[in-house]
């Protein structure tokens, strides 16, 4: 596989079917493995970082291998470990070794992903940039396993969160090329909630896009809500929308209401300054939102006090 057919325009835009706008990024996280180089994505959840490299080693035919970066990723759990039974039976050998995700990767040419990187041990992390460096791993009573030469090493981080999180020292980050990666705009966010919920419903889309986005500039958050909010809102709202009639159905709006409480209040952050809730934050969101309009009526605040605690 060379580097002008991987990069080709005619194969670049084949991936790109796959990936709902992101050119500029794609391009630029292609161009990167295209080269041979290991990426590292940072931004906040939600923004089409595992689907830009899914869409390419579809196209590639190469695995894709996911690791949950967290304080439990040890060397052992990254590299791979000697079956126990199989050890006491046998002693150690090369047969009873079980590879780990990143002797997977390597041995089979894929992609390793490693999401929130920055939540991985440090001994964890100087295993892996061995790995990167030389493109092969020692194994002790195993030897010495070398890449395929699609392999690549992917990682994310959310630059946002610092919960659990430690700093990436410097030697880390001078192993990756570096991709910051933020929200897209709103229209793009409604062509990934039409192709995610297969509503046709425009008004349904635009209004649940609207009231995510809200969350991320609302003064009393901290962290706001991806577009996977707008999804599950009006993924929700079309199913409320199928049980209209039913005692307490409040008509479209308050259907809204319901199905954004319910997807947006485990999403968003309340400032710890914050004299609020959740709940409260989003139909405020909610009320700003449909009483905005030309002509609209302004709404009282009987709703936000009988749907917030």
């Amino acid at each position: 596989m060379t580097r002008d057919v991987v990069a080709a325009p005619a194969r670049r835009d084949d991936i790109a079917r796959g990936v709902v706008g992101r050119r500029r990024e794609l391009d630029l996280v292609l161009a990167a493995v295209s080269a041979g180089r290991d990426v590292m994505l940072e931004g906040p959840p939600g923004t089409s970082k595992s689907t830009i490299l899914r869409a390419i080693t579809a196209n590639w035919g190469v695995p894709f291998v996911l690791v949950e970066g967290n304080a439990e990723l040890t060397p052992a759990r990254l590299v791979g470990h000697h079956n126990p039974a199989r050890v006491l039976r046998e002693d150690y050998s090369a047969d009873n070794f079980v590879p780990g995700p990143l002797v997977e990767a390597m041995q089979r040419g894929g992609f390793l992903y490693i999401e929130e990187l920055n939540r991985a041990p440090e001994d964890t992390l100087n295993t892996l940039l061995a790995a990167m460096a030389e493109r092969e791993v020692a194994v002790p009573r195993v030897g010495t396993i070398r890449a395929g030469s699609t392999f690549r090493v992917l990682a994310s981080m959310n630059p946002f969160d610092n919960v659990g999180t430690a700093r990436i020292s410097d030697s880390v980050y001078d192993r990756w090329c570096r991709l910051a990666i933020g929200y897209q705009d709103a229209a793009e966010e409604a062509d990934i909630v039409r192709a995610r919920t297969g509503s046709d419903d425009a008004a349904l889309v635009a209004d649940a896009v609207a009231l995510t986005r809200a969350t991320r500039s609302h003064p009393d958050l901290r962290r706001g809500s991806s577009v996977r909010g707008a999804i599950d809102t009006a993924a929700i709202a079309v199913e409320l929308e199928r049980l209209a009639g039913a005692p307490g159905d409040g008509g479209r709006e308050r259907r809204i209401l319901d199905a954004a409480l319910l997807a947006l209040s485990a999403r968003v952050g309340v400032d710890e300054a914050a004299e609020t809730t959740p709940e409260r934050v989003i139909t405020q969101i909610w009320e700003d939102h449909f009483s905005s309009g030309p002509g609209a009526p302004r709404r009282g605040r009987t709703a936000s006090t009988s749907t917030t605690p």
